[in-house]
């Protein structure tokens, strides 16, 4: 399942070419021209990560993410802010407001790009050491999230399942990196978590595992 990036920027080309350049790097993107339309995409999609302008009519990028960060369930979204504005004020106050980057216009796709797998690495690490850590807290829950991975591997997140899905078919680390834009070390964290989950101790038994409980096809 590829990763959901809202593209937010008052300028058509921009946009485009933004939108263009990352789907054909694999991921699932969104776009919106001005902060109006992003922030109501933002409580449709669901993005794993913002881009966007500062500068737009309507509602600018600063008070995109003011509101953004206001829902506690956001506030860890990652968010790239593309800006013409230098000034070492304008950056501060962006910092502030949770951008996790500042990419100054022009800048290269590929630069972009690299910022982009950089930031979603990491929020997804961050959030499967976070449903670990709550489901070591509430091993008995009964809910999707809480319930012992044992069973039926409820218990694994969306991504530890693209990445036994992939290991299952005989990827590689390299390959399945390449496939879910993620580094082989990355993928070797994911590949210890689901070991560590399902109780098996080598990647034959995670296989094997992953077929008796029908985890894959």
């Amino acid at each position: 399942m590829p990763l959901t990036i809202l593209v937010a920027d008052d300028d058509p080309g921009t946009r485009l070419s933004i939108s263009d350049y990352l789907e054909a790097s694999g991921y699932s993107v969104v776009s919106a021209e001005n902060g109006v339309e992003a922030f109501g995409m933002v409580e449709v999609y669901q993005p794993h990560l913002i881009v966007t302008d500062i500068t737009m009519p309507q509602m600018d990028g600063y008070e995109l993410i003011r509101q953004v960060r206001r829902r506690p369930s956001l506030r860890l979204l990652p968010v790239v802010f593309l800006t013409g504005r230098t000034d070492t004020k304008e950056r501060v106050l962006g910092y502030q407001l949770g951008c996790d980057m500042y990419l100054a216009k022009p800048f290269e796709l590929a630069e972009l790009r690299a910022v982009v797998r950089n930031l979603l690495e990491r929020s997804q690490m961050i959030e499967s050491e976070w449903r670990s850590r709550v489901q070591a807290v509430q091993p008995d829950a009964t809910t999707k999230i809480f319930a012992p991975p044992t069973l039926m591997g409820t218990g694994l997140t969306d991504r530890e399942r693209d990445v036994l899905h992939l290991l299952s078919g005989g990827q590689s680390n390299v390959q399945i990196g390449e496939k879910l834009h993620l580094s082989s070390r990355t993928i070797e964290k994911y590949v210890s978590s689901l070991l560590r989950k399902t109780e098996t101790s080598n990647r034959a038994e995670l296989v094997r595992f992953a077929m008796d409980h029908h985890l894959v096809d």
